[in-house]
């Protein structure tokens, strides 16, 4: 019984250490990091999108106008900007309260869908 406890628990250090890659969890940060996810509002790749729209009255005028409520890309902004936002949201930005450590797997995810984008529509062109 001590033989297989013991070939159990070495088998468990080596092998179950990361139940999942960086990638994977970096998903998940992106799809629910804490109640809503980024994707919800900044898109599937990161490249921003309209959150609403609406009517408003015209500052020149009387009139409703058509108006949008966008969240900006932000699979193209340096780390340094990134890192503010998430530490002191403005505006619409929920705050997440991630370590720095998720914020990095965070950014490099993000970073990397933009390429992924990119690689996805050559490979579109070329056929």
């Amino acid at each position: 019984m001590r033989v297989f406890f013991l070939f159990f628990l070495i088998l468990f250090s080596v092998y179950g250490a990361d139940f999942i890659t960086k990638k994977e969890y970096a998903k998940m940060l992106y799809s629910n990091p804490r109640g809503i996810g980024c994707d919800k509002c900044h898109g599937a790749n990161a490249q921003g999108s309209v959150i609403s729209k609406f009517k408003q009255k015209s500052k020149d005028s009387e009139k409703f106008v058509d108006a949008e409520l966008r969240a900006p890309a932000i699979n193209n902004v340096s780390y340094e900007v990134f890192e503010r936002a998430l530490e002191e949201p403005k505006g619409m930005m929920p705050s997440y309260f991630l370590t720095e450590e998720e914020s990095l797997i965070l950014y490099e995810y993000i970073t990397n869908l933009k390429e992924e984008s990119k690689k996805t529509k050559s490979k579109g062109k070329k056929k």
